[in-house]
């Protein structure tokens, strides 16, 4: 089991040492349950209370937090106390996946493919023809690669991801479990006797470097052209992308979204969980869509929006409001009309 002394890790994570800089971790712990040999972080203000009465021989905290209490455990202060422990998870991470490489049987690698050097591809795995796969990409087992596949540099793919003919992975892009990347687009065209034909899906997807897929989500191929998932956008599990959609940078979508026909998603976007949007829109750069919503127009940059129609957040939060008090402006109405009836009466 890998051991590591404050010292070691303030150096990974360009932090600074306060306390024992031999304090000496093995393992990764929350700071409510962590244990002597433990390394855990404080970010959340909230959890600030374990901190005074946590085993964990080494936390990381912010360089603005001033403890009100005695800390037992030595601290390592960095800019970003979360970043940094998100940093040292992934640095654990490759040291622990980087043994795995080669070639397990059985699996069937075509004639025709190009496999680089220091990679992995697990047993039951299928490399079609004229596919390529970079250099230090791990491919767990289970996975289908399809004819004419690019997958980049240090990318992993885990057990039973399906990608279909000719799509383009960049560097680094992690794909979770169960994810289908390339099906069919859904195009059918109705014909007169009420039939549907379909329309042939014969695009591609081209997901760029940096991009993080989760489980059991699809992404289906463009009709024409390509379904583009930009540089370092980060998609949730059990999402449906339709063909020809866009996504811009460092999007963020969360589960059980679905997505729509030709719809453009700028950069930086957030979408929250179970939004529905409809085809041929625009979401501009920045726009946020609670979850649930039903996004059926197009957004502005930074524009916020929740419910179904989606509607302005602010707005909305608003009109909740209002609802939340109807009972009681409906006794007062009553109240008022039985007033009025009473000087009525007397006129």
């Amino acid at each position: 089991m890998m051991q590591f002394t404050a010292t070691q890790i303030a150096q990974l994570i360009q932090g600074k040492v306060e306390g024992d800089p031999g304090s000496v971790v093995h393992a990764f712990g929350k700071i409510e349950e962590a244990v002597v040999g433990q390394l855990s972080f404080l970010a959340n203000p909230k959890y600030e209370e374990h901190l005074y009465r946590t085993q964990a021989s080494v936390v990381i905290v912010s360089d603005q937090f001033q403890p009100r209490e005695k800390v037992n455990s030595t601290l390592i202060r960095v800019p970003d106390a979360y970043s940094a422990f998100a940093t040292l998870l992934t640095k654990y991470q490759e040291l622990r996946t980087q043994q795995l490489i080669g070639i397990e049987q059985p699996s069937f690698i075509a004639p025709s493919a190009t496999i680089a050097t220091g990679t992995y591809i697990g047993a039951f795995s299928y490399i079609g023809e004229k596919a390529s796969v970079g250099e230090g990409t791990k491919i767990y087992p289970n996975c289908f690669i399809g004819e004419d596949v690019k997958i980049g540099r240090n990318c992993v793919i885990h057990p039973g991801v399906k990608i279909y003919h000719q799509c383009v992975l960049g560097d680094k892009v992690i794909i979770h479990a169960g994810t289908v990347i390339g099906s069919d687009g859904f195009g059918f065209a109705p014909q007169a006797d009420g039939s549907l034909q379909k329309v042939p899906q014969i695009g591609n997807v081209v997901i760029e470097e940096g991009v993080e897929i989760g489980s059991n989500t699809t992404i289906d191929r463009a009709t024409i052209g390509s379904t583009l998932i930009r540089k370092g956008a980060k998609l949730d599990n059990l999402i449906q992308v339709a063909h020809n959609v866009e996504i811009g940078n460092s999007t963020v979508i969360a589960a059980q979204t679905g997505i729509s026909g030709s719809t453009k998603i700028g950069k930086g976007v957030m979408i929250g969980g179970q939004a529905g949007i409809v085809g041929h829109i625009t979401l501009g750069d920045g726009a946020k869509v609670n979850a649930q919503s039903g996004v059926s127009k197009s957004l502005e940059p930074g524009k916020a929006v929740t419910g179904t129609p989606a509607s302005d957040y602010t707005q909305a939060l608003r009109s909740q409001a209002v609802v939340r008090r109807l009972p009681e402006l409906e006794k007062r109405i009553l109240e008022l009309e039985k007033i009025i009836k009473d000087l009525q009466s007397y006129s």
